[in-house]
């Protein structure tokens, strides 16, 4: 509509300018309380829900999830299309190119997602593990300092356990010291195998096979650098977009997330032949017993994503040298509907300690 058409003029500038003004002190409020997005979008079921996952235990909420079809379950008429990924990044390409919805991702390339997209494309919305990422090294390394010179393993470049290990690395004054690489986690246990490689920061399960079937030993256990040994490996996000306008959809994934996570808690022993089953599926190869048992000693399957550390996750990432500043949280996180899911099964809340403010 075009109001420059009517008269008078200066009635409607005025109308025009207490508009526009309150207008503006409506879109301050709500990006300064409330990150969630507006519901007046919702265009309902969503036809299909593209949902990417890693074939690895720390990601074993997924794939309970996939292989118990608890996510089919839930999500009704909607088409669950599952798609693997090895890493982050790679994860983070296709959520912010359009060809993926929601992600069960680790906590650093979540952020960076955020942060490419100027905390616009995506939505922090649960939790999925905690812990379960390990340095490991070769037996003849028995200090941080035994590394320099040696070549280093992490998934992929800017992935969370690459971020993690040169952080490490800057606060023992070791950065530029030892040689970083990137391979896939298989490539990795091959590698180190044949002695091309000297140490790895990998997530489970390939901590434990290259401990139980490399020879490898511990060096870090990441919980140990954590308070309370908590921190988020994995986590689910969605695109900004997919939530505004398929709230009933995103909110049936998390259903499927609370019954992965249950189911989980119910029977450790039926849960990890459901994991090894999809990783066999997955990867052409099961996990020996002991593999198993020790990567999920090494995890906690929760929705909580741990928010209060994501603020210190985007420093780290500074002192890592992957970003020159750290990447703003604020407004990432919208816990609104986990919440009500859990609730409405009976189950504590989860805080989204500010990160659902901007």
């Amino acid at each position: 509509m075009r109001i420059t058409n009517f008269r008078p003029t200066r009635v409607l500038a005025v109308s025009a300018a207490v508009v526009s003004l309150v207008a503006a002190v409506a879109g301050c409020s709500r990006a300064e309380t409330n990150a969630s997005p507006a519901a007046s979008t919702d265009k309902g079921p969503a036809t299909e829900l593209r949902l990417g996952y890693f074939p690895n235990v720390t990601h074993a909420a997924a794939l309970v999830g996939l292989g118990e079809g608890l996510f089919t379950k839930e999500l009704g008429t909607t088409k669950l299309v599952p798609t693997k990924f090895n890493a982050g990044p790679e994860a983070v390409g296709a959520l912010l190119g359009g060809s993926l919805d929601a992600t069960f991702i680790g906590s650093g390339p979540a952020i960076n997602a955020y942060a490419k997209s100027n905390g616009e494309a995506v939505r922090l919305i649960a939790g999925a593990t905690s812990g379960g990422a390990q340095l490991v090294v070769k037996p003849t390394i028995t200090k941080p300092e035994d590394l320099v010179g040696k070549t280093v393993v992490t998934p992929q470049l800017g992935n969370t356990q690459d971020v993690s290990l040169k952080k490490w690395l800057a606060e023992k004054n070791l950065t530029g010291k030892v040689k970083i690489t990137n391979l896939e986690n298989a490539q990795t246990l091959d590698s180190f195998k044949k002695g091309d490689v000297d140490a790895a920061w990998l997530p489970e399960p390939w901590s434990s096979r290259l401990v139980l079937d490399a020879g490898a030993k511990v060096l870090l256990d990441e919980a140990s650098i954590w308070p309370d040994g908590k921190f988020p490996t994995t986590v689910l996000i969605v695109r900004t977009q997919f939530l505004q306008e398929h709230p009933a959809t995103v909110k049936a994934l998390l259903t499927g997330l609370v019954a992965s996570i249950d189911a989980s808690a119910k029977d450790a022993t039926a849960t990890k032949k459901v994991v090894n089953d999809q990783l066999l599926k997955l990867t052409g190869k099961a996990l020996k017993p002991a593999v198993i048992d020790r990567a999920f000693a090494n995890i906690t399957i929760t929705a909580d994503p741990i928010a209060a550390q994501f603020p210190q996750l985007a420093k780290d990432q500074v002192t890592a040298g992957i970003a020159k500043q750290a990447p703003s949280v604020s407004g990432f996180a919208d816990l609104g509907p986990l919440n009500e899911v859990l609730t409405k099964a009976g189950k504590p809340t989860v805080d989204a300690a500010g990160l659902d403010k901007k």
